[in-house]
């Protein structure tokens, strides 16, 4: 294929996977399989990494991450993101109603009503629609720029629909009604039924679990690996057009127009007529919200002309012409019956409080976590007591206060276990950490079972035929006691055999699946390991770093701290587990049974130190993905970071710059290089 049939082809792909992101995560009406879509999205791939300096920025490639951001540039909002007032009664409803009728001296109008969706608001800008900047609300007046993370939003245009089609120039200005440049804004979430699958492999793991979708979806949004933002499968609703001369007379018409250019605009909006249509709208809605797949925590009232928007103006703080009605937390009470303990997989201890069945927003209520034994004391949370519990915006019910009216007088404080409810073994508790763990990691049975189960799972080994009903069974029949075992069950058919659900097919799929794990790549099999706060990046970057698990071994604290994004916690728990007796044996077998424990000839294939012990900062637009630079720098020794520093080597300069970080540079005398000459220095050791 050449050059002109790539750009051809990946244009149409482009344009074509953007068409079925559009009719399957905003229209919800899929024309092709998952399994089309995929051997499209493949086929792009390949094309661009034959040719990476066609990629175009809307690619729907750039929906898996991958870009790493160490912090985060604060950037001045083009129009202040200003707070709403807050009601809580129908009396102070009928005062905002009174107020804006005051305000407009009779004139009829018109209200909005929108569901108050409790995420993180975000402002989006679109210049020539395409999307080039995601800034979070910070304090109003500045905010965070997280562009690299929003988009891995699918339900987000990267470019506009009606504006350049498969094909044509990039950079041809919009069609339709689309500004030229405009903000959108709205609010990034994350779905419940998304929070409890994570909370759900969490508990599984014995990590602590997502506090609520909302603080989740903003420490998703923080996050420095956007690879990771995606797996966590955040979603947006946008409910509000900013720019000049915005060709709308109304709120409502605007969104109508946001809606046809491909924006996920909610379908709840209603536009309505008075103050009984809005009365209406929100009695629905106290009571429907229970059955939506997110959070909300109110309604938003919005005069509907812009017009009359501009008359009504702003109060230091926020608009005179919409305010936010907001739901009362749900709470109910109960009498906690007892407390019991949870050990995970890496042995922490989490405490549930047993409670007397209750009705909460529409779920009987029968458990609610109580998270560590500080959360306990400061409560005072004692057995027997009449708790409160509420959900509000929280998917796990928690307790949030004790009736110390009803509390019996002969009660007394509650004592947290100081052994492991499974094996007995006296319970630690670091300085920092708010949990206690068992410490008898290779001996206690739900951390043992934990640690297979983590082993095994799609994102480690990929053992798909080891679900956890035949971890536990193989375990109960003393054929293993830890995931080194694994590997010696092909000595062991008859006994497999002999198990129930176990036939001769299962048993050759079960001991098929074992053997071509052997192939897992390094970093996976680092991961699997279960290292205490080794997640999925940190095991890709030890792996990059060291290479081998030799070397790793081999590694001293400095050397781990050494490694991009490891802290002195992580470089001591990685040094602790690797310095155990037990671990090392374990380590032995696996290399013996033909593990992969350092990274493969075709992953080694053009690394080189040429850049070791330079650190880089990379800022602007390149002929190649930025990804690819980092992994130029990377694969040649070379340390990323996010932000100009006195350590910093060189500061590699495309188009559109930060002005921000060019003056640091120039300021701490740091060497400004573009593409070209980062080339030039690997293949020369000078860029010039």
């Amino acid at each position: 294929m050449t050059r002109d049939e790539a750009r051809n082809r990946i244009n149409t792909l482009t344009q074509e996977l953007n068409d079925h992101n559009y009719l399957y995560y905003v229209l919800a009406e899929p024309v092709i399989s998952d399994y089309e879509f995929d051997q499209l999205l493949k086929e792009l791939e390949a094309l661009e990494k034959e040719h990476p300096e066609l990629r175009r920025p809307d690619s729907p490639t750039l929906r898996v991450g991958g870009e790493v951001t160490k912090e985060f540039a604060t950037v001045k909002h083009r129009y202040p993101m200003l707070s709403l007032g807050n009601t809580y009664s129908a009396e102070e409803l009928e005062e905002f109603d009174a107020r804006v009728r005051k305000g407009l001296g009779g004139e009829l109008f018109e209200y909005v009503c929108e569901l108050k969706y409790d995420g993180v608001a975000i402002g989006l800008r679109y210049e020539n629609g395409q999307l080039t900047q995601a800034v979070t609300r910070g304090d109003g007046e500045k905010g965070d720029e997280v562009t690299a993370n929003v988009k891995t939003i699918r339900t987000l245009p990267l470019r506009l629909r009606e504006t350049v089609q498969a094909g044509t120039d990039l950079f041809a200005e919009p069609q339709s009604n689309v500004p030229a440049d405009f903000e959108i804004r709205g609010e990034v979430f994350m779905p419940r039924s998304v929070f409890d699958a994570i909370n759900k492999e969490k508990a599984e793991a014995g990590e602590a679990l997502l506090a609520n979708p909302r603080n989740s979806a903003a420490g998703t949004l923080k996050m420095q690996d956007s690879a990771i933002v995606a797996q966590r499968r955040l979603d947006c609703f946008l409910y509000f057009v900013l720019g000049e001369n915005l060709p709308f007379k109304t709120h409502f018409e605007s969104l109508d127009a946001a809606r046809n250019w491909g924006f996920k605009v909610p379908e709840y909006t209603r536009l309505v007529p008075d103050l009984e249509g809005v009365r209406k709208f929100i009695a629905y809605w106290d009571k429907a919200r229970h059955d939506l797949d997110f959070d909300i925590d109110g309604i938003v009232i919005k005069v509907n002309s812009y017009e009359q928007q501009r008359a009504l103006g702003f109060t230091a703080k926020s608009p005179r012409w919409a305010i936010a009605y907001k739901f009362k937390a749900e709470r109910v009470a109960t009498r906690l019956l007892s407390i019991s303990y949870q050990v995970g997989r890496t042995g922490a201890i989490t405490p549930v409080a047993n409670l007397e069945p209750v009705q909460l927003a529409g779920t009987t209520v029968k458990r609610a976590s109580l998270h560590n034994a500080d959360i306990i004391a400061k409560l005072d949370v004692r057995v027997g007591d009449w708790v409160y519990v509420e959900k509000g915006g929280e998917i796990i019910p928690k307790i949030v206060g004790v009736d110390m009216n009803r509390r019996d007088a002969s009660s007394s404080a509650h004592e947290y276990i100081t052994h492991c409810p499974e094996c007995h073994t006296a319970l630690v508790r670091e300085e920092g950490e708010a949990n206690h763990y068992c410490p008898n990691a290779d001996g206690c049975g739900p951390q043992v079972l934990g640690k297979i189960e983590h082993f095994v799972s799609r994102r480690a080994m990929n053992i798909d035929s080891l679900g956890s009903e035949t971890v536990a069974q193989l375990i109960d029949a003393k054929l293993i006691a830890s995931y080194a075992d694994l590997y010696e069950l092909h000595t062991r058919k008859a006994d497999l055999l002999a198990l129930e659900r176990m036939a001769e097919k299962s048993v050759n799929n079960l001991l098929d699946g074992i053997e071509q794990s052997k192939q897992v790549p390094f970093e996976r099999v680092l991961f699997a390991l279960g290292i205490r706060h080794v997640g999925e990046t940190t095991a890709r970057k030890l792996a990059s770093h060291f290479k081998s698990m030799e070397a790793m071994q081999a590694a001293t604290l400095e050397q781990l701290v050494d490694v991009p994004e490891v802290g002195e916690i992580l470089a001591r728990s990685i040094r602790e587990w690797l310095d155990d007796v037990h671990h090392s044996e374990l380590l032995n077998r696996l290399k013996g049974y033909g593990l992969q424990f350092a990274l493969s000839e075709e992953q080694l294939e053009g690394r080189s130190d040429k850049l070791a012990g330079l650190t880089f900062v990379i800022s602007g637009v390149f002929s190649r993905s930025r990804d690819d630079i980092k992994q130029l720098i990377e694969h040649n020794g070379g340390k990323n970071t996010g932000s100009v520093s006195g350590k910093t080597s060189y500061l590699v300069a495309g188009d559109n710059m930060g002005p921000e970080k060019r003056t640091k540079a120039e300021k701490l005398n740091v060497r400004i290089i573009d593409e070209n000459q980062l080339i030039r220095l690997i293949e020369t050791g000078s860029p010039d």
